[in-house]
């Protein structure tokens, strides 16, 4: 099991950043820094709440994000316990990282493409059964099926963080009315036929206290790798900013 204290030696110890880094670098807000590259980046609001640091160990890559957030702006980070002197911890929520080991992808023919139409639709759904942040433009990160029933959007999964080699499957959720019918675990095993369809590995976080959902990946074939936390973090100074 890896720790969150010094420099990470997977991939997945560090997601967002290696995302921020690779797949999703259009997307990267990064702080101007002259003669260096930047170490830290963020997502724009409208797309993710997360930031990410090169290494939570290197005082440069806090001083980046303090220059990226403003002073007294704030961050969401993954996997960040202890936040340097002078910042201070907002919120924190325990996580746990759950990789593919066994599970069986394959498509749902009725599952269709979630595209940036269907945001007002699927906000409405993520704001019922809040399976974590979604926000009007999350859809544009990567491929989003749903499930209609008489022409209403009941259930949804996709992709988010696209690390080398991995892509995380995101934002899985049921209407209350229409749960115990498998329909989350169609659309995940459907999102990871397209994950493994491009030659990555499908990997997942929820939050440690949602023993149900834990439960139900590790019986279609997911593993514990680590327990990351979600922090939320404030920038030394007293000039607040936007959540970032």
């Amino acid at each position: 099991m890896t720790t969150n204290a010094g420099p990470t030696t997977h991939v997945l110890d560090n997601p967002a950043w290696a995302s921020l880094s690779g797949a999703h670098a259009a997307f990267a807000e990064r702080a101007a820094r002259p003669e260096a590259h930047p170490r830290a980046a963020r997502y724009p609001s409208d797309v993710s709440p997360f930031a990410a640091l090169a290494d939570p160990a290197d005082p440069d890559s806090w001083a980046d994000l303090r220059s990226l957030v403003g002073d007294g702006g704030t961050a969401a980070l993954a996997g960040v316990f202890t936040p340097p002197d002078g910042w201070e911890t907002v919120g924190s929520i325990a996580g746990v990282q759950l990789v593919d080991t066994s599970l069986r992808a394959e498509p749902a023919p009725e599952a269709v493409r979630l595209g940036p139409r269907d945001v007002p639709e699927i906000l409405g759904l993520i704001e019922l059964t809040k399976p974590g942040p979604f926000l009007p433009r999350t859809v544009e990160l990567g491929t989003y099926l749903g499930i209609r029933h008489r022409g209403r959007l009941i259930a949804m999964a996709g992709e988010r963080l696209r690390p080398p080699g991995w892509t995380e499957i995101s934002a899985v959720c049921t209407h209350p009315d229409h749960r115990g019918g498998g329909l989350a675990t169609r659309l995940v095993r459907a999102v990871a036929a397209g994950i493994r369809e491009r030659g990555d590995v499908p990997f997942l976080h929820t939050a440690a206290s949602n023993t149900t959902a834990i439960r139900l990946y590790e019986s279609i074939g997911f593993t514990l790798r680590r327990r990351p936390s979600f922090t939320a973090v404030r920038a030394p100074g007293n000039t607040a900013a936007n959540f970032s």
